[in-house]
């Protein structure tokens, strides 16, 4: 094999306390696609924030084609070659797509801006992701996956040596992961080199060729991608054996009927390009119950929970909606709160979290209001109460009062999952809660669900992963274009049935057969 294109050696960073990375190595070369696998703070994101040149204070060395380097910030990496597409979305929402694309680097001609040649230049990109799309439309009307696409875009327009993947699919479709796969074979052509950072095992062995595994910020394997099996990948990533991660079926039935939801309908007072509002509506859920709710992009999955808490578009409710039977509609989300229904979002950071502000500021903003004793807020019930929430979660962090943007994708999940549980709900709404979060914290997420059902609270699960649906859940409903068209008990059906009723068609034996192995999710991202 030629000289590595990048080789990092000894790469060591400290965050206060925590060490992030330990004396990290590795190379990456010309053509290859080298998967960085590890749990959430295993130092994943640190190292490659190191060689993308978002963090310059670091220990080691950093060489691309054999020059030693030192990157004082992003722009200086992006010249030397090397490019990030970040696991959370860093686009503007209220810039057009070609903006989005060309921020910073606009086309210029005669000193002004040439919107035209770098319209045609983004039509030319996006073409080769395989999306269609205006590239005067603003970013926030896209759905997720598009924008990740977006950003996939961007990053080729950087004809980058090296390109850096963090999570690339997490919001994208069956479809749209086999055209991003196809880019990738395209680069690879070209010989690039991409560290390709994922939790999914069947993406790793379809498009890498080694993998790396990192452990509480330390090199612990590296195998032949082709042939690593999920089982060895978890027990390397987590030093211990993960038999299973789902609930067991034989625990206690679910209690009496919680949330009753008929016919639900909300007429939007204006349209919103990208969502798609409840149209038809029947679930239910059961103290002690967690309901899945799945189906394709357009479902509508999102919108349901959002509208259940408040938080969706303002309009006219139709249809019946009861709690504890009786009649319910949150006017917002304080009041859903009050009425004892909470919500995890999916955009952790852009919706569930403030995160400039402290682990604890986080972990009890749902309330403070509870802690205060003669108008003052009690820091040390606050401390108390956050420490107990960490304990249970198993969060990892120097303190808690350090700021909870600096914590990995799955521990800022626990976070918001601690503050909603710090409500002390009867009805749990939860929107791709394992989105982005790797195997280990995945099974102490579904750990955590049973611990929450076995409380006697209801669960509503939006998901894009079908196991995760049939593994977790008690029934799922299926809904598609905004109406729910099935539902299914999960002692009774499998993936491929689910798959089969979100498409509205029959499912093939092969589709059948890929939906079984893992490798036919259904789509994820933006308006369900």
């Amino acid at each position: 094999m030629t000289a590595p294109l990048v080789e990092l050696t000894g790469i060591t960073k400290r965050y206060g306390g925590v060490l992030a990375c330990d004396g990290v190595d590795l190379t990456v070369h010309e053509g290859e696609v080298h998967a960085l696998l590890g749990e959430n703070g295993a130092g994943k994101s640190t190292l490659m924030r190191v060689l993308s040149g978002d963090i310059a204070d670091y220990e080691g060395t950093v060489a691309v084609d054999g020059n030693p380097v030192r990157f004082a910030k992003p722009s200086d990496a992006q010249q030397a070659g090397i490019a990030m597409i970040h696991q959370e979305l860093d686009l503007v929402p209220a810039l057009s797509v070609a903006d989005n694309l060309y921020l910073g680097r606009e086309l210029r001609r005669a000193g002004v801006v040439d919107r035209r040649r770098m319209a045609q230049r983004t039509r030319e990109l996006l073409q080769r992701t395989g999306i269609d799309l205006d590239p005067s439309r603003p970013v926030g009307e896209l759905r997720v996956g598009e924008q990740q696409l977006v950003t996939i875009a961007r990053a080729l327009l950087l004809e980058a040596k090296v390109l850096i993947m963090d999570e690339p699919t997490s919001a994208l479709s069956n479809s749209e992961v086999q055209r991003l796969f196809a880019v990738i074979s395209e680069l690879r052509r070209r010989g690039t080199g991409i560290v390709y950072i994922s939790h999914r095992m069947d993406e790793i062995g379809a498009v890498a060729d080694r993998a790396t595994v990192l452990r509480n910020g330390r090199w612990v394997a590296e195998f032949d991608a082709r042939d690593l099996t999920a089982e060895q990948a978890a027990e390397a990533m987590v030093g211990r054996s993960v038999r299973t991660l789902f609930r067991n079926q034989d625990e206690s039935p679910p209690g009496d009927e919680l949330l009753s939801v008929s016919d639900f309908r909300v007429r939007p007072r204006r349209h919103r390009v990208g969502r798609r509002e409840p149209d038809g509506i029947d679930v239910s859920v059961r103290a002690g119950e967690i309901v899945g709710v799945c189906g394709l992009l357009g479902s509508g999955r999102t919108e349901l929970l959002e509208s259940l808490f408040g938080a969706g578009s303002a309009g006219r409710w139709e249809g019946s909606v009861l709690l504890d039977g009786q009649p319910v509609r949150p006017g917002g989300p304080r009041e859903a709160l009050r009425k004892g229904i909470a919500f995890v979002p999916e955009d952790r950071r852009a919706a569930g979290l403030v995160l400039g502000h402290s682990v604890q500021a986080n972990m009890v903003l749902s309330v403070v209001d509870r802690l205060r004793f003669g108008g003052l807020v009690r820091r040390s019930s606050e401390a108390g109460e956050t420490e107990r929430s960490v304990r249970r979660l198993k969060v990892k962090l120097g303190r808690i009062a350090d700021p909870v943007g600096t914590l990995s994708g799955g521990n800022q999940q626990k976070v918001v999952f601690g503050r909603m549980l710090l409500t002390e709900p009867r009805l749990l709404l939860l929107d791709e809660p394992t989105r982005g979060v790797d195997i280990g914290a995945k099974a102490e997420i579904y750990e955590l669900l049973g611990e929450i059902a076995a409380r006697g609270i209801g669960v509503l699960l939006a998901s894009s992963e079908l196991p995760e649906l049939t593994g977790v859940c008690h029934r799922v409903v299926v809904l598609r274009h905004g109406r729910s068209v099935a539902e299914f008990d999960t002692t009774q059906a499998g993936e491929a049935e689910l798959l089969a009723a979100a498409m509205g068609e029959k499912v093939s034996q092969d589709e059948s057969s890929a939906v079984e192995a893992g490798r036919g999710p259904v789509a994820g991202g933006g308006a369900r």
